[in-house]
């Protein structure tokens, strides 16, 4: 089957080197026996092949080889070069693979994990018997199998689909390597659309970023210009316009501006400003997005939204003004009681006094049909929502609780000596992310609270207020200093900005969190002040500069000190957070580090590789999108789990969630999980472990923020490390951050 380079990376003709000149290169055939290195951004491959001529040593071979496999044989396309450490090697240009002919690289093929169905043991079997004729018998005569000892009837028929589906995709695959598609996207491509695939390409190409999870507008529109669809054609700007909405509901914003929207994709686009502004107003007459002025200061600005963010925005606002104002009330009782002695009551069960502020946020709860309830860490908001809960419950209230993360609602139970669950578990959603409790299907609660609330983004906060039946009582309960949620919108600080919503913000640091240097420095940055560094025995820096000397010492803090010295599991108990996924020092190389010195290669144990990662039974990963067939309720962006098996003869691995819930993977869908040894802070939100190390480097200036650097400190429990520079530190200290998002929401709740 044709193998096909990532189209982050040019692959040339085949007299045609990667930066366009007529060089005639050579080929080289070889079995890939080992990928050292693989960068999933570029496509850059550091592997070790072997080839007739080597005979047992090995060659290395550089270039764009991902989706190459181990075991495979390819034929290479490229030059012989030298490098002056690592000496003679292949640089590689394009590459196919090509069926093994010989018993030895048979059985080496089949047992790589290629075919669904065969291992290594069965693939030794299944050639033992049939020798050089196998692949011939799988191909013409897959009912033959059954002759091998252990394989029945079952396995055999998944064995020749298996098969089969590799040859109708083959052609998809020889039709895609020509307009610069990888490997994983065209079996995306294939999955979604089957043996459509290729009239939708050539047809229909912007549509791919619409249907197939992991293509944007980008690399759609680099397929269509290679299927000849015009640079100034109205579809691609059109589909540029919406990509540019879309790319802003990623950085946070629920609209944009009509001004901005059009500077912004004419720089995309490359078109004049003419031919965008006419497209905006096509899009708008064919309701692909709506435009509507809205109050911004002194003035109107001509907002633009894709409508699902519109509907949601205005069906927030209503959802919750309903509640608020509605005429039954499920917690009536509450509104005569004696609060001197229901605080008594606590007292006694709880053995701690509420404080004023807390006093104030109980009653509001329970008074008032929605409200919000916010504070930094030591404040108090965990024993305040206990409160809630215990006088609640004493007058026999249905209560629920939630929180955006599997962690989150785990500690919510901890703290409350309740049930939580995640609001995604809590609404029930199905696959689409409709919800199976709504306005007709209402929850059966008269009380609900949501923790960890800064998280939740417009859309989410619109599901759950659509859950909430009348009459039952809403609390939010968040940190607003935080980073807002990933997805658009910033719910908690509009509830908190709009009059109409009663809220109470707890300030004061209670004596036993004024001890915690890590409650202190949280709160001394959240005000920009620079942190404690002497003296504290929970919060630490350990200063150095250049980025690869933070990442080697990260590693190290992780992996040795913290255990060492503290007692913690480097896996379960610490969590490195890092402000980007880039660089020497982010997310992405830190993973790699991390990995290698915590779960190292074994021998005789199975793992599996995927574009630039390979995954190991222990690995620490991370969902990286909301997949809502997977699981017993779906599986949601930002969900952790540990690697506990992977069974090559299946194609599969299983991963146990934070919610104790195995998770079974085709290899194929390995591009939803990411490791999660390092993770962004912005991937952190809703989470907390009981240490976290925070590598800064100046490499990542722009992102160093207070609310970044707050967020991060707030997700430890018992312990701070802060790797890296001084001068980073002091950066990400008084810069307070970026300005706020392009939202509505206060504005639709101030005015009905």
């Amino acid at each position: 089957m044709t193998k096909i380079c990532p189209s982050l990376v040019r692959v040339g003709r085949p007299n045609e080197s990667p930066d366009g000149s007529r060089e005639v290169g050579t080929s080289l055939s070889a079995v890939l026996e080992r990928i050292t290195y693989a960068n999933d951004e570029t496509g850059y491959t550091i592997a070790r092949v072997a080839t007739e001529r080597t005979g047992s040593e090995l060659l290395t071979v550089v270039g764009p080889l991902l989706g190459a496999q181990v075991g495979e044989s390819l034929r290479l396309h490229g030059r012989w070069g030298s490098h002056p450490r690592y000496g003679r090697q292949f640089e590689v240009w394009s590459y196919t693979t090509v069926l093994p002919a010989t018993v030895q690289g048979i059985r080496r093929y089949l047992g790589s994990g290629l075919i669904k169905g065969i291992g290594p043991k069965m693939a030794e079997r299944i050639v033992d018997h049939f020798g050089t004729d196998t692949l011939d018998i799988i191909e013409k005569e897959p009912q033959r199998l059954s002759e091998v000892p252990g394989l029945g009837p079952k396995r055999t028929k998944m064995i020749a689909a298996a098969w089969d589906e590799q040859k109708i995709i083959k052609e998809v695959m020889i039709f895609l390597q020509g307009v610069g598609v990888s490997t994983s996207i065209a079996v995306r491509i294939f999955k979604q659309y089957g043996e459509a695939s290729i009239s939708v390409v050539k047809g229909q190409p912007y549509k791919l970023a619409d249907d197939v999870w992991g293509i944007g507008f980008k690399t759609a529109d680099t397929i269509a210009q290679a299927v000849g669809i015009p640079h100034d054609s109205p579809e691609r700007v059109k589909a540029g316009l919406r990509y540019t909405l879309s790319q802003a509901a990623d950085d946070g914003h629920c609209y944009l501006p009509a001004p901005n929207l059009a500077g912004d994709a004419v720089k995309i686009l490359e078109v004049p400003a003419d031919l965008v502004t006419a497209c905006l107003e096509d899009l708008v007459a064919e309701e692909g997005v709506v435009r509507e002025h809205i109050p911004a200061g002194d003035n109107l600005v001509p907002a633009v939204y894709l409508p699902p963010f519109h509907r949601a925005e205005l069906s927030l606002a209503s959802g919750l003004l309903s509640l608020l104002r509605g005429g039954h009330d499920r917690l009536a009782g509450f509104a005569d009681v004696d609060w001197e002695r229901a605080e008594s009551w606590l007292h006694r069960q709880t053995g701690a006094e509420l404080a004023p502020e807390q006093r104030q946020a109980v009653r509001l709860a329970l008074t008032e049909k929605v409200a919000v309830l916010t504070g930094g860490p030591g404040c108090g908001k965990s024993f305040t929502v206990r409160s809630i809960v215990l006088l609640a419950r004493a007058r026999r209230a249905r209560v629920i609780l939630a929180a955006p993360t599997g962690r989150a609602a785990k500690r919510l139970a901890e703290l409350t000596g309740h049930e939580a669950t995640t609001v995604h578990r809590l609404l029930q959603l199905r696959p689409g992310g409709e919800a199976t409790f709504d306005r007709d299907n209402p929850l059966d609660a008269d009380l609900v609270v949501v923790d960890e609330a800064s998280m939740l983004d417009l859309l989410l906060a619109n599901k759950l207020v659509k859950a909430v039946a009348p009459g039952t009582h809403l609390l939010f309960v968040g940190d607003v200093d935080q980073l807002p949620s990933v997805g658009a919108g910033e719910v908690l600080k509009d509830l908190l900005a709009a009059d109409d919503i009663p809220r109470v913000r707890l300030t004061q640091i209670f004596r036993q969190a004024k001890e915690s240097g890590v409650v202190v420095n949280a709160h001394r940055v959240n005000t920009g002040h620079h942190p404690v560094l002497e003296g504290m025995k929970d919060f630490f820096l350990f200063p150095c500069e250049e980025p690869e000397e933070i990442a080697a010492l990260t590693v190290d803090v992780v992996a040795r000190r913290i255990p060492r010295r503290f007692g913690l599991d480097p896996r379960r108990d610490v969590q490195v957070l890092a402000p980007m996924h880039r660089g020497a020092a982010g997310a992405g190389a830190l993973n790699t580090a991390l990995q290698e010195s915590l779960t190292p290669a074994r021998d005789g144990m199975p793992e599996r590789r995927y574009g630039g990662r390979v995954f190991r039974v222990g690995d620490k990963v991370t969902q990286l999108r909301n997949n809502y067939d997977k699981g017993a309720a779906g599986v949601f962006n930002g969900t952790v789990g540990i690697v506990t098996d992977i069974r090559p003869d299946e194609h599969k691995l299983t991963v146990l969630t934070d919610e104790d819930e195995a998770v079974d993977y085709a290899f194929d869908e390995l591009d939803e999980l990411a490791h999660a040894y390092a993770v962004s802070i912005h991937r952190s939100q809703g989470s907390e472990y009981p240490a976290v190390v925070i590598p800064l480097a100046t490499s990542a200036w722009m992102m160093l923020q207070r609310n970044l650097l707050y967020t991060a400190i707030t997700r430890a429990k018992k312990l701070v490390v802060i790797v890296g520079s001084r001068r980073a530190l002091a950066q990400a200290v008084r810069t307070k951050g970026a300005g706020r998002r392009h939202t509505s929401l206060t504005h639709r709740l101030s005015t009905r």
